[in-house]
């Protein structure tokens, strides 16, 4: 069985806290075959994880989470920024010309800024049968999002929208990377796109951070990655 996380952050994100290598070095160092980097409406970490990953033996999808005007999207295996503040659906179709495909994110979670897609919002984007066809998952368990009665409301619906459950960390921190993560047959990302259309995947939970430790773990990591920030800034 192949591993993946599919929604995580790097220092190219307002709120992420690690460099790309320092992301690539823990996810092998978790067990992960399959990663992809989803800075906030920004691919740059995603591209440079892409030149180095082979270094690290995990494999890179690109992608980006896109601030659409319902709520939060993750797009994957797209090389290009999505713009942000788009109609769900307009934004999905723009994933799918990239040859790109989408999840839905911790939805209907709310609380410290997360944006979702509402139940209602997403049915009614399923209608269009180009995005039942690009909008194939479900983030059914989120293991940092705040907010675990969304992410209760998150598993019914997958069942009942008869999508693929998807397990991710949504980690701004190294060390909750993989805590969250999807199981799926074979250990590529071509196995994982085949086991999501098939809707052949299941979650793996590790111990869940109780919300003071998801909040000051940001907090010190992100002090700690400001000298970084200012680096990149002034290069």
């Amino acid at each position: 069985m192949g591993l993946a996380d599919l929604h995580m952050h790097t220092i190219y994100s307002y709120d992420g806290t690690a460099t790309v290598p320092d992301v690539l070095r823990r996810a092998h160092k978790a067990g992960l075959d399959v990663i992809a980097i989803t800075d906030h409406d920004e691919i740059a970490g995603a591209l440079e994880a892409l030149k180095l990953a082979h270094h690290f033996g995990v494999e890179v999808i690109p992608g980006i989470e896109i601030d659409t005007a319902e709520g939060d999207l993750l797009a994957l295996f797209v090389t290009e920024i999505v713009p942000k503040g788009l109609p769900l659906v307009e934004t999905v179709l723009r994933v799918r010309e990239l040859g790109g495909i989408c999840i839905a994110p911790h939805p209907t979670a709310r609380g410290l800024g997360l944006k979702s897609l509402s139940v209602s919002t997403i049915t009614k984007a399923l209608r269009n049968p180009h995005v039942a066809d690009t909008l194939i998952g479900i983030e059914a368990y989120n293991a940092t999002a705040m907010d675990k009665v969304g992410i209760a409301a998150a598993r019914l619906l997958t069942s009942r929208l008869a999508m693929a459950s998807v397990g991710n960390s949504d980690a701004h921190v190294l060390d909750a990377i993989g805590l969250g993560a999807t199981e799926f047959a074979g250990t590529t990302a071509s196995d994982l796109v085949s086991a999501l259309r098939s809707g052949q995947t299941s979650i793996r939970r590790q111990k869940e951070w109780h919300v003071v430790r998801i909040l000051w773990s940001w907090f010190f990591d992100y002090i700690g990655s400001l000298f970084t920030r200012f680096a990149m800034v002034t290069q």
